[in-house]
């Protein structure tokens, strides 16, 4: 088995939850085997985030460069594939990004792709058991992956906990090996979602529903729980496209990103969507009467229950309370 990589997501200086997630599925993909980050940018941020990662990880590789300067697939393809020694194995989020980035990755240094792992069933010699789903999440699939000769793989946010260990590796400047990083496509600009009127962006609890709540009338007894727990009400994409509730009130990856301490998800199946705008490691309650719903895989309480008759009997204990 070769060399174990983990790809660093960051914006300002600050990495990316998935950064502390993605060694501990390295661990159990590859146990006992160091773990390297990379990490691509460039300035002052890079170097914050590189000296972070060293603590967790037992070595960090810099990538500077101003072509790097903005998370552009094509640019970190070309890089990785330079850096990256062959038949490594390489994580990397499972996010709009991480879909991006690794199939093609998985071409150009000719191994194997894994995408959306949702758990590690153990390695046998160098084949990888793992799970992952498809179908929205109704079906896990238990897939055996040949990695004696390195893979990609997609790892779902949120599903491996950071245990918070350090290692102490030291940051190793491979900037030089990154090689011509031209690209047919380049970044423009960034444009900044449209204000509402909650930011649920500084909640720290929220009331999150899905097409669980059946009629846009329904969403009364949802700002009704809400307020009795002094919360906001946030949603997934199917109450934006249905034209329920406004944009700004969309958790997801084409929606907001928050991090509250408690969410709640309301009829909410889960997808990695939805999941990749919940950051932080909240305590989250997920209620939903679908069993296989892939929310309860990563949810702290589970209950299963029809929402419109759970969520009037939740705010009627807690006006009581």
């Amino acid at each position: 088995m070769g060399e174990v990589f983990a790809y660093i997501k960051h914006a300002q200086g600050v990495a990316d939850d998935s950064a502390l997630e993605l060694i501990v599925a390295a661990k159990k993909i590859a146990p006992g085997a160091p773990v390297t980050a990379v990490v691509t940018g460039t300035g002052a941020d890079l170097d914050k985030v590189c000296t972070a990662m060293a603590a967790v990880y037992n070595a960090v590789w810099k990538i500077d460069n101003a072509a790097l300067a903005y998370p552009n697939a094509e640019v970190v393809r070309k890089a990785l594939v330079n850096v990256v020694p062959a038949g490594s194995i390489v994580l990397l989020p499972h996010d709009t990004f991480g879909m991006d980035l690794g199939p093609g990755l998985s071409i150009k240094m000719n191994v194997p792709f894994v995408a959306d792992i949702v758990g590690v069933d153990g390695v046998d010699g160098g084949t990888l058991k793992a799970v992952r789903q498809e179908f929205s999440g109704q079906v896990s699939t238990h897939v055996s992956c040949d990695i004696s000769g390195g893979a990609v793989m997609n790892i779902r946010g949120g599903v491996f906990q950071a245990d918070g260990s350090a290692a102490g590796g030291a940051v190793v400047d491979k900037s030089g090996e990154a090689g011509d990083l031209s690209a047919k496509r380049k970044f423009i600009e960034v444009v900044a979602a449209e204000a509402g009127d909650v930011d649920i962006t500084k909640s720290e609890v929220l009331v999150s529903v899905g097409r669980g709540i059946e009629d846009q009338e329904n969403l009364e007894i949802v700002f009704e729980l809400a307020k009795a727990m002094g919360a906001d009400v946030s949603c997934s994409r199917p109450i934006v496209d249905a034209k329920w509730l406004e944009k700004s009130r969309q958790v997801g990856t084409s929606g907001q990103t928050v991090k509250p301490k408690v969410y709640m998800a309301m009829g909410i199946s889960g997808s990695f969507q939805h999941m990749g705008g919940l950051k932080g490691n909240p305590f989250i309650v997920a209620v939903n009467k679908n069993t296989k719903a892939p929310i309860f895989q990563v949810a702290d309480v589970g209950i299963e229950a029809n929402i419109l008759e759970f969520i009037p009997e939740l705010t009627e204990k807690i006006q009581e309370l």
